[in-house]
């Protein structure tokens, strides 16, 4: 009996063969146990090696040999897509990406593994909010806005569509009175409504402006919002809801996507295809690509992790965290793979920024929190250059950072600043 392709069964089930092969590696080469969050939700992507060339005759095999009953993005033009929608498929065809989500059970995923030699399949993967640090008292400081300069640049993102990705938004939140924004969840039987509290902050470092005291946290505060919820309350998702969210963003015509989420990323690993994939659509329509460069790291210790996933893919700015005395946070990863290269830094440690009610304020670090402030800075470019394409305003955004005595490996160009 073949299993739905979505769902909280299957997304909860990882492929325990390949998760534990996995972990054993990693416990064996690097001797430390791995992190214990599971890495896989039991579906599989298929990646298409010629893109969209290929869809019919690989449609054709899900439904001929395999008994599939298949769902198209093309479908869901006038709308957004989240599981939900297509519980009744066992694979979804992704017509823009030239990948495909499915299900079902071990021997079916065998024959596709032998059929054909036209596409890669690979495991996807679960995504999690960057394991935050949370400051010892809740202190409303705003250096980060201060130190970049968006607190006197000219720009504030006015028009701009800011994309942020990420647990949802607190929309009754008093600070975003009258503010235009635009939301959708792709979390299955959730709403937009941030329960679990990372994404409102986030979406108040991007596009916040001021608090209850007048004090300036958000760097883009005139920039019009989307708020795409791709993480549960609990904190995590399927990489299939990211991959849905980046598709909505940039089909609604964002000029900026913010992901402070990721999956982690061990030595000598590549960068995800699908990801890169998606970011190239979202390129070519427009967008500038910014994402977490991840937690794991731990510099005291002399331990130090790879960028994550998707910051590590070609097509994606990632984002490094810096404190207050622009040295290099504790928790940040570095550029260790080939193929995953920190960008740029923003302020990451201590950083004050809006809550759901009703705490309404905390203060927290992470590369999450330096995430948005590059975003915001891009989108300060957008307003500045609204011609430019994507790459020009990459490069501005390079070409004005602040150049720090600090690895490239570990801040890329340097601390991101404000036009």
């Amino acid at each position: 009996m073949r299993k739905p392709i979505l769902g909280k069964q299957t997304f909860l089930k990882d492929n325990t063969e390949r998760l534990i092969s996995f972990e054993k590696f990693i416990t064996e080469v690097y001797e430390r146990p791995v992190d214990q969050k599971p890495l896989y939700t039991g579906r599989y992507l298929v990646i298409l090696k010629e893109g969209v060339k290929s869809f019919t005759s690989t449609q054709k095999l899900f439904e001929s040999n395999l008994g599939f009953t298949v769902a198209n993005s093309n479908d869901f033009t006038s709308e957004s897509l989240d599981d939900n929608k297509i519980q009744a498929a066992d694979a979804l065809i992704y017509n823009d990406l030239g990948i495909a989500l499915v299900g079902g059970e071990e021997e079916q995923i065998q024959i596709l593994e032998s059929a054909n030699a036209d596409f890669i399949i690979e495991p996807e993967k679960i995504v999690y909010v960057p394991d935050e640090a949370p400051a010892t008292m809740n202190v409303p400081s705003t250096w980060g806005v201060n130190a970049i300069q968006a607190d006197i640049s000219q720009f504030t993102g006015s028009n701009v569509k800011v994309a942020v990705l990420d647990t949802g938004f607190d929309v009754d939140h008093p600070d975003f009175v009258g503010r235009n924004i635009t939301t959708n969840s792709f979390v299955p039987d959730e709403t937009i409504h941030d329960t679990h509290g990372h994404g409102t902050h986030c979406i108040g470092t991007a596009c916040g402006n001021t608090d209850i005291n007048g004090q300036r946290y958000g760097v883009a505060k005139d920039a019009l919002i989307y708020a795409g919820k791709v993480l549960s309350n609990e904190g995590s998702g399927a990489q299939a809801w990211i991959l849905n969210g980046m598709t909505w963003a940039a089909n609604n015509g964002c000029k900026v996507i913010s992901m402070s989420l990721g999956s982690r990323v061990f030595p000598g690993q590549g960068y995800d295809i699908a990801y890169e994939r998606a970011a190239q659509f979202a390129l070519s329509k427009g967008a500038v690509v910014v994402a977490a460069a991840g937690n794991e790291s731990r510099r005291a210790w002399n331990q130090f992790s790879p960028v994550g996933s998707p910051a590590d893919c070609p097509s994606v700015l990632a984002v490094a965290a810096l404190d207050s005395n622009l040295s290099i946070a504790d928790f940040s990863n570095r550029a260790i793979n080939p193929t995953g290269l920190v960008d740029i830094a923003g302020p990451g440690v201590m950083i004050y920024s809006s809550w759901p009610l009703p705490m309404r304020y905390r203060t927290i670090s992470g590369t999450s929190m330096a995430t948005p402030h590059v975003a915001g800075i891009a989108a300060l470019l957008w307003e500045k250059f609204p011609n430019y394409t994507p790459d020009q305003i990459i490069y501005e955004l390079k070409r004005i950072a602040k150049i720090l005595p600090l690895p490239n490996i570990d801040i890329g160009v340097g601390l991101t600043m404000a036009p």
